[in-house]
């Protein structure tokens, strides 16, 4: 139990105490630290983390074992275990290697000529690579050596941990349950973790579908599927939870979708390597198995009860199932509800698998869009005020086609049904909808990352017409949300906001796919550069046989009319140099790759970004637990002998890949003049860096910069409810970047 929920605090900047870990011995006064507890704070601060006072009197009472465990977790996470050794010895001194020398490699193994042969079985000429730099095979990208993590200690900055009581603990719960956004994967990781631990607890609002899902999973654990009824509200619901199950994603991503990018994965530059179509013979067959639905009787049963107790009518549910029929035929089919549906306890769901099956139903969206294409603003505006969610998704793009003031007027007789998080989005993403020629950033379920053009009714206005829409929609919104906030009762009179809080995104959309396990941040968030280079680390291959699986680290510079790379195929450019390219991972340990910033190198080129991205070069999407971060230090950060760069204690940022379809990954962008690094997450297809799309970087940069702050939204709440800011944390409400931490906490601030 205390594993997990030790993980769990470590990214809220907590240790979680429990009970049992006292060893009763009351801490003394004045206090004298133990030594056990003393080597462990000296450990964890080689590792990168401090203790505050009051973890440090708590830590005093606590057993041996209780801190051997959590010395273990801090490495866990740190990944102090895995191989950080990369292929190139003291790879901060270039070892000159060119393109001649791997062809020259090319043709002496072709011919069998003489040289050197190395463990793989590959002969390197004389007067090619010096061997004697590398800690494998410079040709295939082998490992043979391995050497231990040397330089520790090195960070300038100690990620300073807080207690956590029992009291911290069910209070994450409940934020997390009751979050207004939709879960990212960290937050729900940590969510499934605490509801492993821990019970339910009652009276607490779900608010996101996403959510409930993982709280449906644990009453399917615990033997109790009937406490669930209550969290669907519809058929999606129920097969959203199928979904989820079978796939591990919370949306629901159609099956072909699947099919579609795993196939397109196998895809390799080089055939002779991955035998391409060997592999996407293999990955379809795969993909076949993995997606095929197989449920056992108790299963079935369950499910049959479940849509059978639903409170809509069989037409209703009819028409809700309608978007998603191919995956409700197929659900059907291999749940044999038509079997179970003649039960006379099932009658109801007899009727809708009737109604289903002969479509004798009508469509909402179908009879929205019939009067919408004959230009029919009443009927079509009188059907989006039955759905004022789907009316605020589609008020853009009805301004332009009915214009802004009928739209306008009907959508904001219905904004006070709207949730908070929509009525934001709106007033964010207003500017860029409403400006002619900018493209936009979309995420499509399932896929990468794409750049879609501005809608072509943008011309038939004019600027001024533009202007003043995007007006109507920011003020409308302002309005609504300043109303909501005033209409909530308070008795203080002052408020403090922490400045770092302006810097700071409020999680609405661009939900992260990756799990942070130090202390998690939102995307957007911006980290100052420490010291005059910043370290890209990649990690890969732990628990894994040794096998051919080519994952590469690489970035984009970006300079004002022109774009450099750094990857396996350029390790040495412009204030950038690369550790070497690795192809194979040596079994269970895993491997490493480097590239080291030079800040000044890039200042004196004039380079505006950086642009961290990494690549599932293999067949096949990038692999699970693959762990991609950037270190910063004020100090000089050392490389070993052996080649080893990886300090725990200087890791600023780190995301783990647990799943997806992504070929490659963009975690981060270094902006040169600020000497900052904003941390996003941006997947793409394609296993080089080339395939990276920049404007598509540039355009995201743009629309996480148009993002609500969490100051900015203090602020609408302070003028609404009449609080005078002030500049000490003196104040009636104080928040702070630590209460920022908790970003399940934060959206409480949304109101509906």
């Amino acid at each position: 139990m205390t594993h997990s929920l030790l993980q769990v605090g470590l990214r809220q900047k907590a240790v979680y105490i429990p009970a049992a870990a006292s060893s009763g011995r009351q801490p003394d006064l004045p206090p004298t630290l133990p030594d056990a507890t003393a080597v462990l704070v000296a450990n964890l601060a080689k590792l990168g983390y401090g203790v505050s006072e009051p973890l440090l009197r708590a830590l005093e009472g606590t057993t041996p074992d209780f801190q051997a465990q959590l010395l273990e977790v801090v490495r866990e996470v740190m990944g102090v275990n895995k191989n950080w050794t990369p292929l190139v010895k003291a790879w901060d001194t270039p070892t000159g290697e060119s393109r001649l020398d791997h062809v020259l490699t090319f043709f002496a193994n072709l011919f069998q000529t003489k040289g050197t042969t190395l463990p793989c079985g590959h002969i390197i000429p004389p007067d090619t690579f010096p061997l004697a730099r590398y800690n494998g095979c410079p040709f295939c990208g082998t490992p043979f050596e391995f050497a231990e993590i040397e330089h520790a200690g090195q960070g300038s900055k100690l990620k300073v941990l807080d207690l956590w009581t029992e009291a911290n603990v069910a209070n994450l719960l409940r934020d997390l349950l009751a979050s207004k956004t939709a879960l990212d994967a960290t937050q729900a990781d940590s969510l499934r973790r605490l509801l492993a631990e821990l019970p339910l607890p009652t009276a607490v609002p779900i608010a996101m579908k996403e959510t409930r899902m993982a709280v449906v999973d644990a009453y399917v654990q615990l033997g109790q599927p009937d406490q669930a009824q209550a969290l669907f509200s519809t058929p999606t619901d129920i097969l959203r939870y199928l979904w989820y199950k079978k796939t591990g994603f919370l949306q629901l991503v159609e099956p072909k979708i699947i099919r579609q990018r795993r196939q397109r994965n196998t895809r390799n530059i080089v055939w002779t390597v991955d035998r391409n179509a060997q592999a996407q013979a293999q990955t379809q067959a795969q993909a076949r198995t993995d997606l095929k639905l197989k449920y056992s009787r108790r299963e079935a049963a369950m499910v049959a009860g479940w849509l059978n107790a639903l409170p809509q009518s069989p037409v209703q549910l009819g028409e809700i199932m309608h978007p998603k029929r191919g995956m409700w035929v197929r659900f059907i089919r291999a749940l044999r509800l038509a079997e179970y549906s003649k039960r006379p306890a099932l009658a109801k769901l007899r009727e809708t698998l009737d109604v289903f099956y002969n479509q004798t139903y009508e469509v909402w969206q179908g009879r929205v869009n019939h009067f919408r294409l004959r230009h029919d603003a009443e009927h079509t505006f009188g059907l989006l005020k039955q759905r004022p969610g789907l009316f605020a998704r589609s008020l853009f793009a009805n301004m332009l086609w009915f214009g802004a003031e009928p739209t306008v007027a009907a959508f904001a007789e219905v904004l006070d049904q709207v949730p908070a998080r929509l009525v934001f989005t709106l007033a964010m993403y207003a500017e860029d909808y409403f400006t002619p020629g900018t493209k936009r950033t979309v995420k499509p379920l399932g896929g990468g990352s794409q750049q879609v053009k501005a809608n072509q009714r943008l011309n038939n206005y004019s600027p001024e017409e533009l202007q003043a829409m995007q007006a109507a929609v920011v003020n409308l919104c302002m309005v609504v949300m300043e109303r909501r906030f005033a209409a909530q009762p308070t008795p203080h009179r002052t408020m403090y906001i922490d400045p770092a809080l302006f810097k700071i995104p409020v999680a609405i959309g661009d939900r992260s796919d990756t799990v942070q396990d130090l202390p998690a941040a939102l995307m957007g968030t911006r980290f100052a550069v420490e010291g005059e280079a910043v370290r890209l680390f990649m990690q890969w291959g732990v628990g894994l046989a040794a096998q051919h699986l080519d994952m590469d680290l690489s970035c984009t510079i970006a300079f004002a009319t022109r774009t450099d790379h750094c990857s396996f195929s350029q390790l040495v450019t412009t204030g950038c140099k690369h550790s070497g390219d690795i192809q194979y991972v040596p079994s269970q340990v895993g491997t490493a790759e480097y590239i080291e910033l030079d800040l000044a190198a890039l200042e004196q080129a004039q380079a505006h970004y950086v642009t961290f991205t990494c690549n599932a070069y293999t067949a096949g999407a990038l692999t699970p637990n693959l762990t991609v971060g950037w270190m910063s230090s004020q100090h000089p950060m050392k490389v070993s002998a052996s080649g080893v760069a990886y300090d725990p204690s200087c890791v600023q940022h780190q995301v783990r890949v647990t799943q997806g379809l992504a070929k490659g990954l963009v975690f981060g962008v270094l902006d040169v003049a600020q000497r900052e690094i904003v941390w996003l997450e941006m997947a793409f297809q394609g296993p080089l860096v080339k395939n990276l799309n920049q404007a598509g970087v540039q355009t995201l940069l743009r629309k996480l910069d148009s993002k609500l702050s969490i100051g900015q939204l203090l602020t609408v709440k302070a003028r609404a409810q009449r609080l005078e800011l002030v500049e000490h944390p003196e104040a009636d409400e104080i928040y702070t970047a630590a209460w920022a931490q908790n970003t399940a906490a934060v959206t409480q601030l949304l109101m509906d």
